[in-house]
């Protein structure tokens, strides 16, 4: 990971546009798991870096595509003539460079780990050209239109699966010369998640499902900011719109674990972060999370990380020696 980085255009070498000298300084920050956009018509690429300042993003975007983000953790934003969209960790969406601009960006002092799928637009119409009916709009306008558009699409939970395929993608079980037939199978499968909307009567159920996920999101929003000093569930409830019992049944049906116990994993993740910068002692970084009790925040810390506070910045960094 890297701390800083200054923002670079988008490059062409030879007419051909390349976003490696913006990634360049991330190192192993930014890995190509799959580089055949221009051979192909598809890449895929794993992100895992921290950076002091907003990071933007819109000169990474490849012309005349679409590119789907699985957002692992950290926080990004999207603007598109005025209309803004925030991606959560734990989330995804796609979107696409055109004529407007559109402007992404990731957000300082964080960790950001994503994978981004970028798709060509004559891929998608290869692969798209008997599709008649169920496209996304903003896919059959892309695909349509004689000029590349812009668009942002709406922000979606990350399935189990989509989470089981993430460290897949980073280690591809298929060697050598079949890879590219593997990639390829994996990128259609999310192509079909994504660019497809489904024909169903059940619209209202579809629209209650889309605002509790949108619910969820910003709660998980509000207690990644305020982790010193969370509100309460009741408070948590108005600032998301919904009663405290509706949004705690919510949250445990999205995420898996109830708002005390994410609260506490989001906490135990900080203060790790904290420790390892060696800026911040034990006493400290418990304040830093929100504890007082020095025995609580050690008990938590040992049950999430697996060693005491005290430890773990020797334990990690004796780890990451041996790999």
């Amino acid at each position: 990971m890297v701390s800083s980085i200054s923002t670079k255009k988008r490059t062409r070498t030879a007419g051909v546009f390349s976003e490696a000298s913006t990634w360049r300084a991330f190192g192993a920050g930014w890995r190509p798991l799959w580089a055949g956009f221009q051979q192909n018509g598809f890449s895929v690429e794993w992100h895992d870096f921290q950076c002091d300042s907003p990071l933007e993003l819109a000169g990474t975007f490849h012309p005349d595509s679409v590119e789907i983000c699985l957002n692992v953790d950290g926080n990004a934003e999207f603007d598109l003539g005025g209309r803004r969209q925030e991606l959560p960790p734990g989330s995804a969406t796609f979107y696409s460079a055109g004529r407007e601009p559109l402007a992404a960006r990731r957000l300082p002092q964080q960790r950001h780990q994503f994978v981004t799928v970028e798709i060509s637009r004559d891929f998608l119409k290869r692969r798209f050209a008997e599709a008649k009916t169920g496209l996304h709009p903003q896919i059959e306008a892309l695909i349509t239109d004689k000029k590349n558009i812009s668009a942002i699409s709406e922000v979606r939970r990350l399935t189990t699966d989509q989470q089981r395929l993430i460290p897949t993608l980073q280690n591809s079980p298929v060697p050598g010369p079949g890879r590219g037939v593997w990639f390829e199978s994996k990128v259609l499968e999310l192509m079909a998640e994504f660019f497809f909307v489904a024909v169903t009567d059940e619209f209202f159920c579809e629209r209650q499902r889309r605002v509790a996920s949108e619910r969820v999101n910003k709660a998980v929003g509000i207690l990644r900011d305020n982790l010193a000093e969370p509100p309460d569930l009741l408070e948590l409830g108005k600032r998301v719109g919904c009663s405290p019992f509706h949004l705690s049944r919510t949250f445990s049906q999205e995420i898996g674990v109830t708002i005390p116990q994410y609260l506490r994993q989001l906490r135990m993740e900080r203060a790790a972060e904290l420790l390892l910068t060696g800026k911040f002692n034990v006493t400290e970084t418990a304040l830093e999370v929100g504890y007082s009790s020095m025995s609580h925040f050690s008990q938590a810390f040992c049950q999430t990380m697996g060693c005491c506070p005290n430890l773990y910045p020797l334990v990690k960094n004796s780890k990451l020696k041996r790999t």
